[in-house]
């Protein structure tokens, strides 16, 4: 029988996760600015055509990729906070040389520092996040976390769309949007920086315990009424409250192909791909074109869904938080795709009943597919990094969220085209079901990976 966690006091999260978390909504509004309108800018307002585009995308995520897997043994051999400080130092310097660029040549400068940016960022921040809370406020600092880049992005989507609104000169304003998505950048440098753990003058005064090393990836994970595979150790999220001193580097550590070789491990990075492919990157790219396209929803409506979508994260986070955390991680991350295949159900509903159906039925459904799909957002965003911080062990953290960046690569780079295929092949009733199907087969995998960790 499951255990359920006792009812505690919610832990406080601290002024560091406050700091880092300002940060990021800054550089998540910057990013927000411009992340619609680059193939745009490149190909037609620049005049850089079409192949200038694709070249600047295929920079990007081929210089992530390797960015990635290099970054991860360099936050576990050291300190992710500087590794995550480059990653955006990369950003910085990535969207600031799109703003004068006139060539071939700087938009694909532009796009290997953007993609390094990328890689190094997502495989730190885990770690980074981890030493500013208590490891008791793990998932809600994720969760807080996945609400303010979607807050972030979504603000700077707005405020770019007031920008260009009636702009003489597009490609000019782009340039200036461009050049603030930079300097949004900057102020998270030295906050990471500032974030980070510093030596205490203090002596350990830990006994044999403190200095043993983290134990192997579980074959079974522990339970979550117990520590995690990162223990007590030092620098290891106590937050304010604990030793703030740094981790000593710990040697090599596991590869990326000991970590894929545990079964848990391996089921988790997999489910992350799943996630990308079969729900966020539906939400994002496939169903606005479903509801416009096959349903006959209005622009404006679209917006509406989208935007509900958001506020509902926002919500929902403080209403879900003190019930996911009475539950194990397992429960909850399988409990995310379900919900989704709901939110898809709800969907179909209004599909089925089409345009002859009262509004407010036709459209409250679709506003409840909106909300329920974020409750699976943040079903998932509390639970997949407090499971890969504790079964990765302290010294393979980073190359763990290496892992998880890959596979989220892999599954934003398939899910639209999978997703727009669909739609272009399917009627309205056939893609929300296949939707749903996707759904399922995510929560296979997070199902089999409730079987294998035995959370009881």
């Amino acid at each position: 029988m499951t255990a359920l966690r006792a009812t505690a006091p919610r832990t406080p999260l601290g002024r560091r996760f406050g700091l880092l978390m300002g940060a990021l909504l800054l550089s998540s509004l910057g990013n927000g600015l411009c992340f619609p309108f680059t193939s745009i800018y490149i190909s037609q307002l620049l005049g850089l055509g079409g192949r200038a585009a694709g070249g600047y995308f295929i920079a990007m995520a081929a210089a992530s990729f390797a960015a990635a897997l290099a970054g991860g043994p360099l936050a576990d051999r050291g300190s992710p906070h500087r590794v995550g400080a480059l990653g955006a130092a990369a950003l910085a310097a990535g969207y600031a040389l799109l703003a004068p660029a006139g060539s071939v040549p700087l938009v694909l400068a532009s796009g290997v520092c953007v993609g390094v940016g990328f890689g190094l960022f997502y495989a730190s921040i885990v770690g980074i996040v981890d030493t500013a809370v208590p490891e008791s406020g793990r998932r809600a600092a994720f969760a807080i976390r996945h609400i303010v880049n979607n807050a972030g992005i979504g603000l700077g989507s707005v405020a770019a769309g007031l920008a260009l609104h009636g702009a003489h000169t597009p490609a000019g304003t782009l340039r200036w949007l461009y050049l603030a998505n930079g300097l949004a950048a900057l102020p998270l440098i030295a906050v990471i920086l500032g974030v980070r753990p510093r030596a205490t003058a203090e002596p350990a005064t830990g006994g044999p315990a403190d200095a043993s090393p983290s134990p192997p990836l579980p074959e079974t994970g522990a339970s979550p009424q117990t520590p995690g595979s990162r223990g007590e150790a030092p620098g290891s999220g106590k937050g304010r409250g604990g030793d703030l001193t740094p981790p000593e580097p710990s040697g090599p550590g596991p590869t990326y192909r000991s970590l894929l070789r545990a079964r848990p491990m391996a089921l988790l990075i997999l489910a992350q791909a799943l996630f990308a492919i079969v729900g966020f990157t539906q939400i994002e790219a496939t169903v606005p074109l479903l509801l416009h396209d096959r349903m006959a929803v209005t622009l404006g409506w679209v917006s509406v869904v989208v935007a509900a979508n958001s506020f509902a994260l926002i919500a929902l986070q403080p209403l879900l938080r003190g019930r996911l955390e009475r539950l194990p991680e397992t429960v909850v991350l399988a409990g995310g795709p379900v919900l989704w295949a709901v939110a898809f159900g709800c969907g179909l509903g209004a599909a089925l009943a089409g345009e002859a159906a009262p509004a407010a039925v036709r459209y409250g459904l679709l506003l409840a597919f909106a909300v329920v799909f974020a409750a699976g957002e943040l079903m998932y965003s509390s639970a997949f990094y407090p499971l890969l911080l504790r079964w990765s062990g302290e010294e393979a953290v980073g190359r763990a969220s290496a892992l998880a960046s890959l596979a989220w690569n892999l599954g934003t780079a398939s899910g639209p085209p999978i997703g727009l295929f669909i739609v272009a092949h399917a009627s309205a009733t056939g893609s929300w079901l296949a939707l749903a199907l996707g759904a399922a087969a995510a929560f296979a995998v997070t199902a089999a990976l409730r079987g294998r960790t035995a959370d009881t």
